[in-house]
């Protein structure tokens, strides 16, 4: 009897020794699996901040941008109530005249073209 008791007990501590090994490999997966996923997330959530940083950077310069545009609108919304600089710039910006007056177009010739003309000439 003592040696089937043996037997049994060798079976048994192989059979604790399994379980017990059966239950660090499980631990230890678990452990791995937990890690990667912590790094995936720190490493998701570092990218989302650097991205999230350049936006903010960007949007800074668009907003300067456009105050910069609305002080200029600002300005040229109080001179179009100055009916002296509507006129003016009428005539400027669209080539409208008053009674009377005659529009001359300047047209800027190149150097080298008087130049050629010059020598043509003589």
């Amino acid at each position: 009897m003592s040696n089937s008791n043996n037997k049994n007990k060798k079976s048994n501590l192989k059979t604790i020794k399994k379980q017990e090994k059966s239950r660090i490999a499980f631990l230890l997966v678990a452990v791995v699996l937990f890690i990667v996923i912590l790094i995936s997330t720190v490493f998701n959530d570092i990218v989302q901040i650097y991205r999230n940083k350049n936006q903010t950077e960007e949007l800074n310069i668009r907003k300067q941008e456009l105050l910069e545009e609305e002080k200029s609108l600002k300005s040229e919304v109080i001179k179009l109530q100055d009916p002296d600089y509507i006129a003016r710039y009428a005539r400027e910006k669209y080539l409208y005249t008053k009674d009377g007056e005659k529009i001359l177009t300047i047209i800027d010739v190149p150097e080298s073209s008087n130049k050629e003309s010059s020598s043509n000439s003589n």
